[in-house]
Order: structure tokens, then sequence, then C-alpha cells
């Protein structure tokens, strides 16, 4: 079977406190230094054609959107095609090669096992097929329909070695996973968790049910780029196949259509189908001719206009974190070309993270990064979820990028582990506060509505980060300090839960619900922590995408 390129369809237009003392992480506080030099040139900037060649190669890949959500059972640019047929003809080169674990190999792997096994074995009993366990309740929650958590989970499996759990997951996606619901979704969040779930699966066991699966998937969440910027609409309905802003507001939020296009791409290259990579990279090209200013981007955008809300918020936290993560991997994951306006956009980013929203706290010298409201007053607040940027930073110095971001990816490292370890529970709360005057009495405080864990994984990723790539053990013993405290304060009887408050032992206010990322990303990312063999993951071939699904490296 000819495989079709939709290129050719359109025209031309991705342990203890003193070896902590004395580890590698602590190195000199950053100084702001001078704003990075990048060589203002064409060759950084998005072609500009004229006006109506523009227009028409728009035109054509609408017809070619609109064409390929007509029957999402079908392959796009073939004549009735059916995906399953199509998969099962896919050969050569193009396939994934099945991959080899191990399993576990020391006791903290094994614990991190048993924490996987213990949170399945209550999914299993209470919520199977449902998106997420309630522990507390023995019951289940729905938000999207989808079996989130079985999805989220099945990579995680497969690394582990956890052959039988990982057999019953697969048959429970080949044979009820259904998108055929109606049923509202978000693109962002069934972006990274399922199709990302189900590309990694496809990835690591070369089983093409799962290949299969992600096409139909991508073929029904394409209305969302049929909006009349092409910025896209942030929920689609997977049955009816009609996309819509959020209920809540006009806009979607930035780091959502910014954080779609490597599973998107992914898609596209596993499969010679280029419509998904095309639809997608073409938000970059549309964000990229915003402005920036210090490649700060604000937290809003808005799908009709294609435009930044006005006087929003600039944070590295919600709404706004991954952005900056995936203008990096992508770089990454299309053969780090030096003049791509991906990786030009992500320097200047972290360029003005470093001259207009890194501070540190007057007496202890934390450094934190923190937002800019209406998208200039100074607000010392930094989300847990901010605590990725050192592990993005770091693999982004390992390929190339400058020692700013490498100091800069130290300091916020252990700032990130402070906010855990000053914490009775020694948990981190989803939101930390520091102090901008000597008056005030703690460095790094939380308000009460802030107080919650959530199980997230971002400061984990980061230690996972540190160590696979430098092989420093002492980013190992900080784990391990952060999974005890996980399993003495939010571990119940049928699985683990989030929890309403860190700053006290006695009173953690158990909030009976136990996330898909916890077992897609934070367990994954403390199991390949503590391995004994820190390339477990080649970082030279893979990526681990938002939900901490693997991406291979492209060469283009």
């Amino acid at each position: 079977m000819k495989l079709p390129d939709m290129r050719q369809r359109s025209k031309k237009s991705a342990n203890t406190q003193e070896s902590r003392k004395e580890s590698y992480i602590q190195a000199p506080l950053v100084d702001v230094p001078n704003k990075i030099s990048i060589q203002e040139n064409n060759d950084n900037r998005i072609d500009e054609p004229v006006v109506e060649a523009q227009s028409a190669a728009e035109d054509d890949e609408r017809v070619d959107l609109e064409a390929a959500v007509a029957n999402p059972r079908v392959v796009p640019g073939t004549k009735d095609v059916l995906i399953t047929d199509y998969v099962n003809k896919l050969e050569g080169s193009i396939l994934a090669q099945k991959q080899h674990f191990h399993g576990a190999t020391n006791e903290r792997q094994s614990a991190v096992v048993a924490a996987f096994k213990h949170s399945w074995a209550g999914y299993k009993k209470y919520a199977w097929g449902h998106d997420n366990l309630k522990p507390l309740s023995q019951s289940s929650h729905d938000w999207f329909g989808l079996g989130l958590t079985i999805v989220d989970s099945l990579d995680t499996m497969y690394i582990m070695g956890l052959e039988d759990e990982f057999s019953e997951a697969r048959e429970w996606v080949s044979n009820f996973l259904t998108f055929d619901v109606n049923r509202d979704i978000n693109l962002f969040e069934v972006t990274i968790r399922i199709l990302g779930g189900l590309l990694s699966a496809y990835h690591l066991s070369g089983d093409k049910m799962f290949l299969s699966k992600s096409l139909e998937l991508g073929n029904r969440m394409l209305p969302c780029f049929l909006s009349p910027s092409g910025i896209p609409f942030s929920d689609v309905n997977l049955g009816s196949m009609s996309a819509h802003s959020p209920k809540w507001s006009p806009d979607s939020s930035t780091s959502e259509v910014t954080t779609i296009q490597l599973e998107f791409r992914d898609l596209s290259r596993s499969t010679n189908i280029s419509i998904y990579e095309k639809a997608s990279h073409a938000v970059n090209k549309k964000v990229h001719a915003l402005e920036k200013p210090d490649g700060l981007v604000p937290i809003f955008i808005n799908a009709n206009t294609g435009t930044f809300r006005n006087y929003a918020t600039i944070s590295l936290g919600a709404r706004g974190d991954s952005y900056y993560e995936y203008l990096l991997k992508q770089w990454l994951q299309t053969g780090r070309k030096p003049d791509d306006f991906l990786i030009v956009d992500y320097m200047r980013a972290i360029d003005g993270v470093l001259t207009k929203l890194l501070r540190r706290t007057p007496k202890e010298q934390h450094v934190y990064i923190g937002e800019l409201i209406n998208g200039k007053d100074f607000k010392p607040k930094m989300d847990h979820l901010t605590c990725y940027l050192p592990g993005t930073l770091l693999l982004g110095h390992k390929f190339g990028m400058p020692t700013s971001h490498l100091l800069l990816a130290r300091d916020l490292l252990e700032t990130c582990y402070q906010t855990y370890m000053r914490q009775p529970t020694q948990l981190a709360p989803e939101i930390s506060h520091f102090a901008l005057t000597t008056n005030e009495e703690q460095e790094i405080y939380v308000k009460p509505n802030d107080a919650h864990n959530l199980l997230r994984p971002e400061f984990v990723e980061s230690l996972y980060y540190f160590y696979a790539i430098t092989g420093n053990r002492t980013y190992q013993d900080m784990g391990w300090n952060i999974f005890q405290a996980f399993e003495k304060h939010t571990k119940v009887a049928y699985g683990y839960t989030s929890i309403g408050n860190v700053k006290h032992i006695f009173n953690t206010r158990l909030r009976d619900m136990m996330e898909s990322f916890w077992l897609g990303e934070t367990l994954k990312y403390f199991y390949l922590l503590f391995s004994d063999n820190r390339k477990e993951i080649d970082l030279d071939k893979w990526l681990f995408n938002s939900e901490a699904h693997l991406v291979p490296f492209r060469n283009h």
C-alpha cells in the first residue's frame, strides 16, 4: 500500500543535611546575567510569503482538515482506507521496535513497584475502566470517560516489567477504549495523557493496536484546529466532533495550545500522514509571530482572534509552564537545527525569566521564579508546577544551552527541595510564597488555600534529569526522602490519595482522589530516579512529553 504524504497535496507554507550541603547541587546563586546574545537575522524568523500565497496555503490546509474529520475511522488523504487496515500494512523502518527492560534491581526501585501495584490493585478493584480512583470512598471519578488511569499507566508498567498488568491493560484498551462518546474533552489533557500514552505504549511494545487507537483519536481532535485563527479551541466533543472555547472563558490557555506538538508530530512521523504535524506546527508559527516582550507569554490566548489576552498574567506555573518546555523538546525532537525559531524563542524566554521573573529571598537567598500579574506587577508566588523547570533547563544545557541555564537549574532545584523539606509532612504545597523583605517572618511560606498536595510529579521529574545527566546519587537520596513522605502521609488502604494540608502531620485532610499522573508520571520518575543504570532511558534517543510519556528523537 502506498503511504499517503499529505505534504504533496497542499502548497508549502515544531541524605542528610550535611551531605546535601556538600553535594553537587550547592553552587553559587545565579547572578542575573546580561541578556543572552541571539543574533537577529532572517534565518531565525518564519518565512513571510506574500499574503495571497499564505492565504491560499491556509485555505488548502483547512480543506484537508475538513476532509480528515469527515470520517474519523478512515485514514486522511486516502479513499476510505480504514485505519486498522492501513496500520496493519505498515512495514519497514517506519515501524517501532520493541524495547526491553529488566525490572527492579534494588530495594528502592522495588518499593516504587510495590507502590504502583498497591495503587493499581485499588484502581482495578474499585474504578476499573474509569478515569480516576477515589480510594477512600472506594469509588471512581470520570473526567473524560476514557480510562485515563489505564492509558496513563501503560508505559510505566512496561518499563517496570509488570507484564501481567500491562497485558490486562492492553486488553482493555483494545476491547473497551472507544472515542465515539458524546462528551467534551480537553484537547491538551487528552493529547498529553491519552494520545501520548498510546503512542508511548506503541513505541515501547511495537504493538500496532496502540497506533491504530492513536490515529482515530488524532482524527477526532482535529476539529479543534478549525478555529478562525488556527489557534486551536481548547475543547472538543469526540462523538459529534465539534470544537469550542472553554465554557468558562473565550480564551484557551497558552500552555495548552502549545503543548500538543510533540504528540501530533510523533503521530505524523509514526504513520507518514502529515496532517497532524502540519496543523499543530502551524500553531507554533502563529505564536512565534506574536509580540512577546522578553520572550515571555501571557497565559491566555484567543482561538478566534489568534492573539494573547491583554494584561494577562505571565507565569511559568499553571497555564504557562509547558509552552517553554515544548519549545526545547520540539527542537530536540526534530534534529536540533541551529536556526530553528523554536530554540531561538526558548533562549529568549529563559533570558526573560532571568531578567524579569527571577528573585531571591532577602536572608537565605533562595532563588525562585515569580509571576507578573497583569503582565507587569511582580508577585513572589511559585506554583509547584514550576519545579519542572530545573530538569528542562538541565536537559537544554546537555544539548548546548548556556551556563546561565545550568546555574539557574541548580539553584531552583534546591529551592524546590526546600518547599518539601520545610513542611512538617515533607511534602510540597501546590503553591509557595516567598519573602520580599527582611521584615517577613518566613522566607518560604504557604497560605491555607495553597497547602494541598495532589501527588504531583514535577520536582521528582527534575531530580530524575539531574541524576540521569550527572550521575550524582545525592539526587536519589533527595527523592527517597520525598518518596517516604508520600508513603507515610498519602498511602491508604486502597491506593494513594491527594491531601489538603501539608503543614500538619495530624491533620492532612485526605482528599479522596488518586490522579492518573501518580501512576503515569510520579511513580515512573521515582522508579527511573532510583535505577542503578541512570541511562535506563537514553536521553540521547528519547524525550518525555509533559505527562512523562516517551517520544523518540527524529533526525529532522
